[in-house]
């Protein structure tokens, strides 16, 4: 009896399919807003999935009696990739449901006389494989985007560590989602964990904050870009924690990630060199690493502080008593004794040498980044014959 009455019913479904999927594509464009707002072909797309779940739950009516369980139904593979990014998990979650709505509200006129129930509760089972159909086909393409991404990410890393800036680099970055601007780099050691999960963590701690975040990992090294940050100490406050063990570098802060290179090459310098000042504060502008890195043999680092060191310098007064001060152990008086005028003349100079490369003489670390300075300004100027 049951067997006559499905068979009943499930004819009664074949004819119906053409009209159900009408009326459930009538009734999300008057349910659902994201529906409505959808692309001409998207909404056709997205009929064809409703027309297929109804087929898909008209077969499978027609051939599972004896309590088998439903079976795995792939309708979402009609669907292009593409169409998989224009709509969410939830939004199939509401098309399925209009769906169901649309058949529950005829099972009346559907259903051969006595078997409601039946159809009813097919519908359940039904629609329940559905929703793991549809977990599992947003769960692959998340673990497929996933996998792009990490690898997008990476290149966009290299690239810029390399220095190997292009237009494709925003077009990868859009890709990923990146809009934010200044761009700050840092660089450090990689911790014990395991980096992917670290990096998730800054990802979604800088998500929270407003910021976007770019990492990867290249041999021991973890580099960082962070844009959107109001100040490099913001950029910095929630990643450097995340480095393992060592001295954490923090490139200039640029405009744009197409400027971001020039961040890279001085955060990886600035780590190459930190150990020249092992009792660097943790994180370090690589500003502050510019006598170690131009000793390193960074040619940006020697360039940096010709320009600023020297040239402001040259062919003036300053430059002498500069020289003499540093020769003389930071003596005022040996220096104002060598160069024959009062020692007041010789504090003037100073402050001006100060005004002029942002380096005090009379202080530790400005007095050894302008002794490079120096000997960088007169190797500058050496004509070899």
């Amino acid at each position: 009896m049951n067997d006559r009455v499905r068979e009943d019913t499930a004819r009664r479904l074949e004819r119906a399919m053409g009209s159900l999927g009408t009326a459930a594509m009538a009734r999300m464009d008057d349910r659902l807003p994201w529906y409505r707002a959808l692309s001409a072909e998207d909404r056709s797309w997205v009929g064809l999935v409703a027309q297929a779940g109804i087929a898909a739950f008209v077969e499978w009516f027609q051939n599972a009696g004896g309590g088998r369980p439903a079976p795995s139904i792939e309708i979402f593979g009609t669907a292009p990739r593409e169409l998989k990014r224009s709509v969410s998990l939830q939004q199939t979650v509401d098309l399925v449901r209009v769906v169901v709505e649309v058949v529950e509200a005829e099972v009346g006129d559907l259903a051969a006389p006595g078997g409601e129930e039946q159809l009813r509760n097919a519908m359940l089972r039904y629609t329940r494989d559905v929703a793991f159909a549809a977990a599992q086909v947003y769960a692959r393409e998340a673990e497929v985007r996933g996998a792009w991404d990490a690898r997008l990410e990476a290149l966009i890393v290299d690239a810029l560590v390399r220095g190997e800036v292009d237009d494709g680099l925003h077009s990868w970055a859009a890709a990923l989602g990146w809009t934010s601007s200044p761009v700050v780099v840092l660089a450090g050691y990689a911790p014990d964990a395991d980096p992917q999960t670290v990096i998730d963590g800054m990802r979604d701690k800088g998500r929270r904050l407003g910021q976007d975040l770019l990492a990867g990992v290249q041999g021991d090294r973890l580099i960082v870009i962070v844009g959107g940050a109001d100040s490099i100490k913001d950029a910095a406050r929630h990643v450097v924690p995340r480095f393992g063990a060592g001295p954490v570098v923090i490139g200039p802060e640029v405009p744009d990630l197409h400027a971001a290179a020039r961040s890279a090459r001085a955060a990886t310098a600035g780590l190459r060199a930190a150990a020249g000042w092992p009792d660097a504060p943790r994180p370090v502008l690589a500003e502050d690493l510019l006598a170690e890195r131009a000793i390193d043999g960074d040619d940006d680092a020697r360039a940096q502080l010709i320009e600023n060191v020297y040239k402001p310098l040259e062919g003036t007064p300053l430059l002498d008593t500069l020289a003499t001060y540093l020769e003389q152990g930071t003596s005022l008086e040996a220096t104002a004794r060598l160069l024959f005028v009062h020692p007041n003349t010789v504090r003037y100079r100073l402050k001006k040498i100060t005004e002029l490369t942002g380096y005090q003489p009379t202080e530790g670390r400005s007095a050894f980044t302008l002794q490079v300075g120096l000997i960088l300004g007169r190797l500058s100027r050496t004509v070899v014959t």
